[in-house]
């Protein structure tokens, strides 16, 4: 059998190249799926830097201003001659310029990758802080919802003008709802 040449019928080899064409089309969707949400995740991850960096800035200028507050604080102390809680005024007061200057300073970057590095570092105290602020938001919404309900529940149901005598149903009349239910009250 020296010089033949095996061949298939075409139904097989057809089959075989539309599998492979399919598989091509599937793989080259597949990457620009993952370059998409890659270029998503990029753009979502810049835009976080640029927010913690504006929000930074403005919050290391009003611990800066807070630390002011503080060493007028410690000078009124010292000159009533309270001493300690002058020191210890004085103390806070040093660590809220560091902080805000340090929040000034620092690029939404540098504060994200030092924020990881804590976490990292210390994941008790993360999940600590998540369950307090966890609880505490628990207790606002709770405290909010009662607020809520005492005053849905003081109000007089407002009297609506319902459709005309002899229009849609033939029902007239008028609608009595909550006034909380009222769009724009």
């Amino acid at each position: 059998m020296e010089g033949t040449v095996e061949t298939r019928p075409q139904s097989e080899t057809g089959g075989q190249d539309t599998k492979e064409q399919a598989k091509e089309q599937v793989q080259e969707k597949a990457q620009q799926v993952a370059d998409r949400a890659q270029e998503g995740m990029g753009q979502a991850r810049e835009q976080v830097r640029r927010q913690v960096d504006e929000r930074s800035t403005q919050a290391g200028q009003q611990v800066r201003s807070a630390a002011g507050d503080a060493r007028s604080v410690a000078e009124q102390l010292r000159s009533q001659g309270r001493d300690q809680p002058a020191r210890v005024a004085e103390q806070a007061a040093d660590r809220a310029e560091r902080l805000g200057g340090y929040l000034e300073r620092a690029s939404g970057e540098d504060i994200l990758r030092d924020v990881e590095d804590y976490a990292r570092r210390n994941p008790w105290a993360v999940v600590a802080g998540g369950v307090a602020l966890g609880f505490t938001l628990s207790r606002m919404l709770k405290a909010s919802s009662g607020e809520r309900y005492r005053q849905g529940s003081q109000q007089e149901p407002a009297r609506l003008p319902g459709p005309p005598a002899g229009a849609g149903n033939g029902a007239g009349g008028t609608v009595e709802t909550t006034a909380s239910a009222v769009p724009g009250r």
